[in-house]
C-alpha cells in the first residue's frame, strides 16, 4: 500500500463530445498529495504533437500567445470548485478547440509518487439540432374557458453526426420563471413535472409524438393554474466513454400563450339579516363566458360555521343538470335565468341563523351523446341572522306575606304585566333568585331557588331543594300571569333580597321551543328584628353533707328570655380527677334528658350500676339528678348543661341557645387505707420454651382492715418495646368475684392467672417466645366494704412496669442437629472404609513377581 500510495490527477473519460458554439466545462482534480491543502492547476492543449500553454491558477504568465485575447475576454477561464478542484471553461467553443487537452498540477509532496497530469480528448460536432413551433417562430394565443381542452405541438429534430438522444420538455410560465409540465427523457421515459403527477396518472396531461418529429402536449380539463405562456424546450444528449449521459446542448421555441377563464359561483347579496317570520331570498349566480351548450347542477347548503366542510354542512335544496327541483315545503329553487338560480326561505326562524353557500357543476355534452363534468365551484359563504320577534312585557314583585318573628310565613307574587306583542306561540316561565344581605360592602351572589324550563317543569336549586321537598318552600303558578314562592316557615337563614326572572319562549316550525326573552324584576327584602336569646341554669345541691354510700341528689333551675314557648334538653357532666384513668380527657357525659322528656344514659358504663344515676323534670323549668349509693370514684365537679328549643317548622323542633350551670363538687373526706402496688420476678431474663412468673404485690398503709372487707380487680397489661413509647396490651384481668378473662394471643405461649394470697396475683407466661417480652406491670382497682355494708371502689393504681427479656438457648437449638450431623458422619466414614477394603481386597488385587537379587558385596568408591 505504501508503494501504491501517490498524487492522483483526474479529468473525465474522454472523448468529449461538444456541439459548436456551446459551453465546454472540463473539471479536474487531484487527491492523496502532500503540503498546502490548496492546489494549484496549469492547463494545457494540443492539437497533434505540441502543447499550447492555455491558463494557470498560480502563474499570470502561463497563458501563450495564441490564447491571450480569449482569456482576456473570458472566454476562457478557471472555475474552482475547491482546494482540489477546478473547472475548466470554455465558451462558444469552435472546432479549432477540438484536440487533447492536458491538466497538470505542480508538486507539492516530499516524494515524486503518482501521476501529475491527466489528458482527455474533446471533439466538436456541428450543430445540426433545430426546434419549431406550430406556425414557424411566433406564438399562438388561445382563449379557453375552465374546463375545455386544448393541444399545442413542437417540432424538433438533430442531423448530428454522432448517435445523439432528445430529450424534449414542455414548460409553462405563469409568474416569472418556468415550471416543468411534461417530459420525453432521453432515455425513452416520460417524467410529469412537480404538481402534475396526478393529472398525468388520470390521463388529463399528455405527450404524444407525431410524424415529422413532432410532439403534441394534450391537456384536458383545463383549469386557472393552465394559464400562461408555454415553451417547448429540447436538449440533445450523447453516451460517454464511461456510459453515462452528457448534455452537449438545449434549445426552446415558445408555442402559444393560453389564457384561461375562470368559472366562478357567487352569492348576489352580502350579509343579510332578516326578522324572524320574514322570507330569506338569496341568488347564486355562476359567472362563465362559455358560449357553446352546457348545463348547471345547483346545490345549496346550510352550515352553523363558516369553516364547516361540504360533508359538514346541510343540504337544502339541488336541482340536477335536467332542471329537476328536489323537493321541500318551506323552501324553493327557481330558475332565474341561464346563470342564475334563486333560493327563497319563507317563514324564517331563529334557528335559520348561519352561513348559506351554494355549489354549482358546470357540465358540457361529449359527441358520442353523454355529459361530462368540466367543472364543479363553491361560493363564498353569506351570514344571515334572524331576529327574533321579542314580546314586550314588565313584571313587578311584591310580597303579599311578610315575617315579623321566626317560623312565620312568607309569600311573594310574581306578575307579568303590560304584556302586549304575544302571540300564541309565546310562553312563560319564572326563575327565583336569593341573595344575602350583608352589613359591609362585599359582593354576594345570586343564589338559584327554583327555575321553569319552557315545558314549566320545576329545576330545584341546591339552597331549596331539601326544603321544598319537604314541604316547606312552595312555588306555584295562580295564574296565566301570577307565579307565586310561599315560605311556610321563615328561618333567620332566610332573610334577604328576593327577585324574579320571567323568561318568554317562542315556539319554532319544530314544535322545539328556544328562550327569546328575560325580564327582571326589583328586588324584595324580607328582613325582622330580632332579639338576642338569653338562658340562665342555677345548680343546687339538695343535702349538704352525705358520705360514700348515700344518695346525692342535685337540682337545676332554668329560666329564659326572648323564647317563644320554650322546652330544655338536660345533659348531666362530671368533671373528674385527673388521676381516673377511665376518663383521661376530664370530662364525662352521664345522662340526659331532651325536650321530649326522653332519658338516655351517654358516657354511664358501669353495669353494676345501671339503675344508679337518675334525672327526671320536676317543673317545666326544674331537674332533679340523683345519683344512689356513691363511690369515692364519683368524686369530682358535676353541673348542668341545658339547651333551649323552640317550636319551628312542620312541628320540628330548632335550637335556640345553650347554658352552663355552676358546678356543684362531691368530695369524699375518709381515712380508709392506702393501697400501693409493685411487680417482682424472680427471673425476669428466661430462654424460650422456659415458665416466666410474675407477681403483682398490694400492700396496705394506714387502717388495716379485715381480708374480707378488700377485694381487688387485677389486670396485666404489657408495652412490647424497651421503651414505653406504644400503646400497652392488655393480657388477663382477674375481676374481684374471682373470674379470669383473657384476651385473644396469637402466638404458642399460654397464660395463666391466679390468687396465690390476699395481697398477691400471679401471672405465668408459659413456653415463652420472642414476642412475649417487653415492660410488664399490674392494674389494681381496690374495693373496700364501709361500715355500712356498700362496697367502694378505690382509684385505679398501676404498678412500676418491669422488663421481661427471652433469650435463645443456643446449646439446646444446637444440640439435636449437632448430634445428628456427627453420626451421619461417623456412619458415612465406616461406610468408606468398608467400600475402600473390599475394593482392594478382592476387585483391585494384582500378582507382583518380585526377582531375586544375588548378595554380592559392595564395590569400592573408586570403582564405582
Amino acid at each position: 500500500l505504501a508503494f501504491c500510495r501517490g498524487r492522483v490527477v483526474r479529468v473525465p473519460k474522454g472523448p468529449l463530445i461538444r456541439v459548436v458554439g456551446t459551453e465546454v466545462v472540463i473539471p479536474c482534480s487531484v487527491s492523496d498529495y502532500d503540503g498546502p491543502s490548496e492546489q494549484n492547476f496549469d492547463w494545457e492543449f494540443s492539437r497533434e504533437t505540441d502543447f499550447m500553454r492555455i491558463v494557470s491558477t498560480w502563474d499570470s504568465t502561463f497563458t501563450s500567445e495564441e490564447y491571450q485575447k480569449r482569456v482576456g475576454r473570458g472566454d476562457i477561464k478557471l472555475r474552482r470548485s475547491s482546494n482540489d478542484a477546478v473547472e475548466l471553461v470554455i465558451r462558444n467553443i469552435q472546432p479549432t478547440d477540438q484536440g487533447r487537452y492536458k491538466c497538470s498540477t505542480p508538486s507539492t509532496d516530499a516524494t515524486v509518487q503518482g501521476n501529475y497530469d491527466a489528458e482527455v480528448q474533446v471533439k466538436v460536432i456541428s450543430d445540426g439540432l433545430s426546434v419549431s413551433g406550430s406556425k414557424a417562430r411566433s406564438s399562438m394565443s388561445l382563449r379557453l374557458s375552465e374546463g375545455d381542452s386544448f393541444k399545442l405541438r413542437c417540432s424538433a429534430i438533430t442531423t448530428s453526426p454522432e448517435h445523439t438522444h432528445l430529450h424534449v420538455t414542455w414548460q409553462i410560465k405563469s409568474g416569472s420563471a418556468w415550471r416543468d409540465i411534461l417530459s420525453l427523457t432521453h432515455e425513452g421515459k416520460f417524467q410529469p413535472g412537480p404538481g402534475y403527477e396526478e393529472r398525468y396518472r388520470n390521463g388529463d396531461i399528455r405527450l404524444d409524438t407525431g410524424a415529422n418529429d413532432t410532439y403534441r402536449l394534450s391537456v384536458s380539463q383545463a383549469s386557472s393554474v393552465d394559464g400562461g405562456a408555454y415553451r417547448c424546450l429540447v436538449s440533445e444528449w450523447v453516451r460517454g466513454a464511461d456510459s453515462s449521459w452528457q448534455k452537449i446542448q438545449e434549445k426552446s421555441v415558445e408555442i402559444a400563450s393560453v389564457a384561461i377563464q375562470r368559472t366562478d359561483v357567487v352569492i348576489s347579496t352580502s350579509n343579510v339579516s332578516v326578522t324572524e317570520r320574514d322570507s330569506l331570498d338569496l341568488t347564486c349566480n355562476i359567472t362563465t363566458d362559455r358560449s357553446g351548450i352546457f348545463q348547471a347542477e345547483v346545490m345549496w347548503y346550510f352550515s352553523a360555521s363558516p369553516d364547516d366542510s361540504l360533508s359538514d354542512a346541510q343540504v337544502l335544496l339541488s336541482v340536477d343538470r335536467d332542471s329537476v327541483v328536489s323537493d321541500s315545503t318551506l323552501i324553493s329553487l327557481s330558475h332565474v335565468d341561464r346563470n342564475s338560480y334563486r333560493l327563497l326561505v319563507r317563514d324564517v326562524d331563529v334557528e335559520d341563523s348561519g352561513y348559506y353557500f351554494c355549489q354549482a357543476a358546470v357540465w358540457v355534452p361529449l359527441h358520442n351523446g353523454s355529459w361530462h363534468k368540466v367543472v364543479e365551484r363553491t361560493s363564498a359563504p353569506v351570514s344571515v341572522v334572524v331576529t327574533a320577534l321579542e314580546p314586550d312585557y314588565e313584571v313587578f314583585l311584591n310580597a303579599s306575606k311578610t315575617p315579623k318573628f321566626s317560623d312565620d310565613p312568607t309569600e311573594l307574587d310574581c306578575r307579568i304585566i303590560n304584556a302586549q306583542d304575544t302571540e300564541a306561540n309565546i310562553r312563560f316561565t319564572v326563575s327565583w333568585y336569593y341573595r344575602q344581605r350583608l352589613r359591609s360592602d362585599d359582593v354576594v351572589t345570586e343564589e338559584l331557588l327554583a327555575t321553569m324550563d319552557a315545558d314549566w317543569t320545576l329545576l330545584l336549586g341546591d339552597r331549596s331543594r331539601e326544603r321544598t321537598q319537604n314541604g316547606e318552600i312552595i312555588f306555584s303558578k295562580k295564574a296565566v300571569d301570577t307565579f307565586s314562592l310561599r315560605i311556610q316557615w321563615t328561618s333567620e337563614s332566610d332573610r334577604g333580597d328576593y327577585f324574579c326572572v320571567i323568561s318568554a319562549w317562542s315556539r319554532h316550525r319544530n314544535n322545539s321551543w328556544v328562550k327569546s326573552k328575560d325580564v327582571t324584576s326589583a328586588s324584595v327584602s324580607i328582613f325582622w328584628a330580632m332579639q338576642d336569646y338569653t338562658l340562665t341554669v342555677e345548680a343546687v345541691k339538695l343535702k349538704p353533707f352525705f358520705v360514700a354510700g348515700h344518695t346525692f341528689e342535685m337540682t337545676c333551675k332554668v329560666s329564659s328570655k326572648n323564647i317563644k314557648t320554650p322546652r330544655y334538653s338536660v345533659l348531666i357532666t362530671a368533671e373528674k380527677p385527673l388521676t381516673d384513668q377511665s376518663n383521661p380527657n376530664g370530662t364525662t357525659r352521664i345522662i340526659s334528658l331532651n325536650q321530649d322528656s326522653v332519658v338516655r344514659l351517654e358516657d354511664w358504663t358501669d353495669q353494676t350500676r345501671v339503675d344508679g344515676v337518675v334525672l327526671e323534670k320536676v317543673q317545666e323549668n326544674e331537674f332533679r339528678y340523683r345519683m344512689y349509693q356513691t363511690q369515692i370514684s364519683d368524686a369530682g365537679l358535676y353541673r348542668c348543661v341545658v339547651t333551649a328549643w323552640s317550636p319551628g317548622g312542620g312541628g320540628m323542633w330548632r335550637e335556640a341557645v345553650n347554658g352552663l350551670s355552676n358546678p356543684i363538687q362531691i368530695d369524699f373526706q375518709t381515712s380508709g387505707p392506702v393501697f400501693n402496688v409493685s411487680v417482682h420476678s424472680d427471673n425476669p431474663t428466661i430462654y424460650q420454651g422456659e415458665l416466666a412468673d410474675l407477681l403483682c404485690i398490694i400492700t396496705t398503709e394506714g387502717m388495716a382492715l379485715e381480708p374480707d372487707d378488700m377485694s381487688f380487680d387485677v389486670s396485666w397489661f404489657a408495652v412490647r418495646s424497651f421503651a414505653l413509647d406504644r400503646e400497652p396490651v392488655l393480657l388477663a384481668s382477674l375481676d374481684r368475684r374471682g373470674i379470669v378473662t383473657q384476651s385473644r394471643r396469637n402466638g404458642s405461649s399460654d397464660l395463666s392467672l391466679e390468687r396465690i394470697s390476699p395481697l398477691e396475683f400471679r401471672l405465668r407466661v408459659h413456653g415463652c417466645e420472642d414476642h412475649d417480652f417487653g415492660n410488664h406491670y399490674c392494674v389494681v382497682t381496690p374495693w373496700v366494704r364501709s361500715a355500712t355494708g356498700v362496697w367502694q371502689r378505690e382509684p385505679d393504681i398501676r404498678a412500676k412496669p418491669i422488663f421481661v427479656s427471652v433469650k435463645m438457648d443456643v446449646l439446646n437449638a444446637f444440640k439435636y442437629p449437632l448430634l445428628i450431623g456427627i453420626g451421619l458422619a461417623t456412619v458415612i466414614g465406616l461406610l468408606s472404609c468398608l467400600i475402600g477394603y473390599c475394593s482392594s481386597r478382592w476387585c483391585c488385587k494384582k500378582e507382583v513377581q518380585e526377582t531375586r537379587r544375588e548378595r554380592r558385596r559392595l564395590m569400592s568408591m573408586e570403582m564405582d
